[in-house]
């Protein structure tokens, strides 16, 4: 087991004369043991990132650190790192015996009875022990992963570098893999990078995320930390799904005033904007509450003065099962005439609603919006910059991450 460092590394590539930053003085300690996932969007340098841990590309800037020991200059052969493809790389020619043992043939002096000893008790492990006479072309998607997987394990690694080695699996298949892959590395204890897209796999596999963008690092933390206390608003909207829902607004004395809506904020919310004054609004679909009408809910006289409650109107709504993705519009904007009203809906400024799965709501049906303030988000409008986040009621009970 190791404790990985990036220290300030930064890269670039030359395009055409252009200059595009891969990544940018990225700062970041992957600690002993543990499973950190590198989470963003497509071309924000996550696997940039992993192949300058492996040795596969330079570190033109900063160092990367393994216990303490710069490894910039080593080639991938001596650091000790194992990697698991997209691809899974397997050699078409080699039994899957064959495949697990080439690593350790070119990097070690283990007799073969060793190398033997650990490929089958590898095998065993991973359930792919009665597949090791066979060639990559006989084996599904599934057992050529286990088989990549456990390629790496036999070399019994300091660091597995991981480089979203699900993406080519079906859904029912690749949530089980997460499952099984989340049991292996703590049985393992060894310190992993996993590079994932996928927000579903980061939130439930990682020990902690790291989510960049362009190149930055934007945060680094819990899966419950990114989740419900961003750092910034691209943190807010690319985890979680369906996405935080944002409104600009401008505040205007203790009041956000947006294009449809006046949201009034108490004397903390509005103490935490300073002089702040265009404000992104965020609140997360599960947060908001319908109720079809005010008087059918006996706490209204006492929320009716918060200002907090909104009439919309049921634009589209997405039956998923166990939940409702409803969205939803202002209905102040048709009251403002015809050239609101004959908008495309395509055009209209929807935001979405989660409903458990047994409520039913109806397209073109008014409902009542409220949007709690212990629920929303503030942001600067101008930075990204988060200001308040939501509040969380632990009732002093610690939220384990896994």
């Amino acid at each position: 087991m190791a404790e990985l460092t990036l220290d300030g590394v930064s890269k670039h590539f030359d395009d055409g004369g252009d200059r595009i930053v891969a990544v940018d003085d990225l700062s970041l300690t992957i600690r002993d043991g543990e499973l950190l996932v590198l989470v963003g969007p497509s071309g924000c340098g996550k696997s940039t990132t992993l192949r300058m841990i492996a040795g596969l590309e330079t570190v033109p800037s900063g160092e990367i650190r393994l216990d303490g020991t710069v490894i910039d200059d080593q080639p991938p052969t001596t650091r000790d790192i194992a990697m698991v493809f997209q691809s899974y790389a397997l050699y078409p020619h080699m039994t899957v015996r064959e495949n697990m043992r080439f690593g350790l043939e070119e990097s070690t002096d283990l007799s073969a009875d060793e190398m033997d000893r650990r490929v089958e008790e590898t095998a065993e492990m991973m359930g792919i022990a009665d597949l090791l006479d066979r060639k990559p072309s006989d084996l599904s998607g599934g057992q050529q992963q286990r088989v990549a997987l456990g390629r790496a394990i036999v070399r019994d690694p300091k660091v597995f570098l991981m480089d979203e080695p699900l993406s080519n699996l079906d859904a029912k298949l690749r949530a089980q893999m997460r499952t099984e892959l989340q049991r292996l590395q703590e049985d393992l204890g060894v310190t992993t990078v996993y590079v994932t897209h996928d927000q579903t796999e980061a939130m439930t596999m990682g020990d902690r995320i790291a989510i960049l963008n362009d190149g930055k690092l934007q945060q680094v933390g819990t899966p419950i930390e990114a989740y419900h206390r961003p750092a910034n608003r691209f943190v807010a909207g690319f985890i979680g799904e369906p996405s935080m829902n944002f409104f600009e607004t401008t505040l205007e004395g203790d009041t956000l005033v947006g294009e449809h809506f006046e949201y009034p904020l108490s004397s903390e919310s509005r103490s935490a904007l300073d002089d702040v004054k265009q404000v992104t609004l965020g609140v997360r679909p599960e947060d908001v509450e319908i109720v079809r009408d005010r008087s059918d809910d006996p706490g209204q006289s006492d929320r009716e003065s918060d200002g907090h409650d909104f009439r919309t109107v049921v634009d589209v709504i997405e039956p998923m099962g166990n939940e409702n993705n409803v969205y939803l519009w202002f209905a102040a904007a048709r009251d403002e005439g015809p050239t609101v009203e004959g908008q495309a809906t395509e055009e209209r400024r929807t935001f979405v609603v989660t409903l458990g799965g047994m409520r039913t709501v109806e397209a073109g049906e008014e409902v009542v919006a409220r949007i709690p303030e212990e629920t929303i988000h503030l942001f600067d409008a101008e930075t990204g910059e988060a200001l308040r986040n939501r509040v969380l009621d632990t009732s002093g009970v610690s939220i384990p991450n896994r």
